[in-house]
Formats: C-alpha cells, structure tokens, sequence
C-alpha cells in the first residue's frame, strides 16, 4: 500500500486517502442508520443518548473532512477564503454569547473586518514571520487602545480579555489550517495537503476515542465542574491510540515514524487539552454548546463545538513542523 501510494501523484494521493475517508465514513453513517431505525421505538433513554453522541461526532467528521476536500478542490487561496468565512461565524459565535457594551463596536468592527481578513491575508500570501506575531503582538496591543478611545471604563479588562480570547482562538488559531498549505518542507513540496489531512485525522480520531473511552470506561473525572468526562486514563489512552494510528500515514508526510509519532502526540494534546478549555468557557457562561438549545446564533448549528479542538492544535502543530524544518 505505502510502495502504491508514493507511485501516484500528490494529487493521486489525496484523491485515493479522501475516496477511503469518505467510503468508511459512508459506512459508518450507513451503519448508524440502520441501528436508529431498528431502535426507533425502544424507550432505552441510556441508548437514546449513545446515538446521539455517536450523531454528534460522526457529524464532525463529515464537517472537518467535507471543509479541507472542497478547500483542497478549489485550490489555496479558496481553502484560504472557506476557513475565512468558518473563523468568522466561529468568532461571532464566541462573542453572540458574551455581553458587549456600546464601547466594544470599534473592537469588533476591528477585529472582524480588519484582524480577520489580515490574518487571513498574512497567511495565504505566505507572509510567515508577520503572520506568526500579528495577533498576539500588534492585536493584541491595539484592541485594548481602540477600547480604551470608547470612553468606556466598565468592566474594561474583562471585555477586552474576552475579545482578544476570542481573536486568538477563532481567528489566530484557524488561520494556520490553511497555512499548512503553502507550508514549504524539504523534499515535500507540493504535498502539504496530506499535512492538513494528517493534523485533521489526528485530532479528530483522539476526540472520538476519547468520548468513547469516557462513555464505555466510565472513570471519576479529573476536572467534575468543567467535564464529567474527561479524566487522565481516557485522555492518555485517546492520545496514544491517536497517534499510534497517525503512525499508518508516515507515508503521506515528510516525516519518519518515530517522527510522525511524536508529531500526532503534538497535535492531539494541544488539540484535547483545547477543547478542555472551551468546555470551561461553554460553563463559564451557563452553556451546553456554542448554541443556544442546539441551534448556533450563527445559524451554523456549534461550529465552533466542531472545530475548537482544531483551533488549539493547528497552531501548535503548524510551528512545530515549521521549526523542526527550519522552513
């Protein structure tokens, strides 16, 4: 498979790779189906619940894997603009379920149709070393002073805190997604699509392990007031099941085992220990999810449920390959 695999073309490759991921999660949605219909009318509350869940993340995966296909379809600087468009409605899904105040519009303003676009921008033009410092230096200095120009000293910290988390999750954070595209690697180039693919399965397969793990070896959680489910025995067992498997893409990345290993690890923490920290924001403001009752305020139905875990590890993973390279 792997001697089959370096035979095709990088645009053979991730043609073959998404063909699988698509078939298998054609099945997997196939299967679940039939299980819904033949239980459709037992009063299993306990089974009711597991369906649900499985819904829930058998929905993420067609969003991640749906995202980066037609991204990669259309070329980079489209992928560049779809990820543009998902931190824009994540960002205002953030900021819908925290209080603003008449003094916050110049912030917003600037950080929706300025920071955002710019980000973008920086990293679509393959401006690295400005697009690495521009939200966590200049963005960060500037906010607080567009602010503070309001005339409006209430809860002055908090609300910028709020913003620049906002910024920096949303926006910094996914900007690196599409980044990893135009990331040149020694003897790699033309093929950092798979390095997209690689961080998307990773991440993604830790989330989904981890639920399962919670929900079928159900331990006492590590952190009750922020997640009934996570504890440290699932979470370690998710992140090296994860990254075991990513092992099995070594082929697709500029990486060596051991490598490819340590690379998944990267990701799959930075990625659990971020959702981690949104389900502590989700109960800081008396939420379940990033929409109200289910439905987002952004009509996009928990975007930001579906791609906060990406949000932590693209950054961290994006650097690291980077500074590993010295691209």
């Amino acid at each position: 498979m792997t001697s089959l695999l370096r035979s095709l073309t990088p645009a053979e490759q991730v043609g073959v790779l998404f063909i699988i991921v698509f078939g298998l999660l054609t099945l997997v949605t196939a299967a679940l189906i039939t299980l819904s219909v033949r239980g459709r009318h037992e009063a299993d509350a306990q089974r009711q619940a597991a369906h649900a869940d499985w819904w829930s993340l058998l929905k993420t995966s067609w969003f991640m894997v749906s995202i980066f296909w037609i991204g990669w379809v259309l070329g980079e600087r489209v992928a560049t603009v779809l990820f543009g468009l998902v931190s824009f409605f994540a960002l205002r899904e953030f900021i819908s379920l925290s209080p603003t105040r008449r003094g916050d519009h110049r912030s917003l303003v600037l950080a929706f149709f300025v920071v955002l676009p710019v980000q973008f921008w920086l990293g679509g033009s393959a401006h690295f070393d400005l697009f690495t410092v521009f939200i966590p230096v200049y963005v960060f200095l500037a906010i607080p002073v567009v602010s503070a120009l309001a005339d409006d000293p209430q809860r002055f910290l908090e609300r910028n805190a709020k913003l620049q988390w906002g910024i920096m999750v949303c926006v910094y954070g996914l900007s690196h997604v599409p980044a990893l595209l135009l990331l040149n690697l020694r003897q790699y180039e033309g093929k950092s699509a798979f390095l997209v693919f690689f961080l998307v399965a990773v991440v993604q397969g830790c989330m989904v392990i981890q639920h399962l793990a919670a929900r079928h070896f159900p331990r006492p959680p590590t952190a009750p007031n922020v997640s009934r489910s996570f504890n440290w025995a699932t979470w370690a067992v998710a992140v090296g099941v994860a990254s075991s498997l990513g092992v099995l893409l070594t082929a697709i990345t500029p990486f060596k085992p051991l490598e490819t290993l340590a690379m998944g690890a990267i990701a799959c923490v930075a990625g659990s220990m971020g959702h981690l920290v949104m389900k502590a924001l989700k109960r800081d403001r008396g939420v379940t999810n990033w929409g109200a009752q289910g439905q987002s305020v952004t009509g996009a139905n928990g975007l930001l449920d579906r791609v906060d875990a990406l949000c932590f590890a693209a950054p961290v993973f994006f650097h690291s390959a980077r500074w590993y390279f010295g691209a």
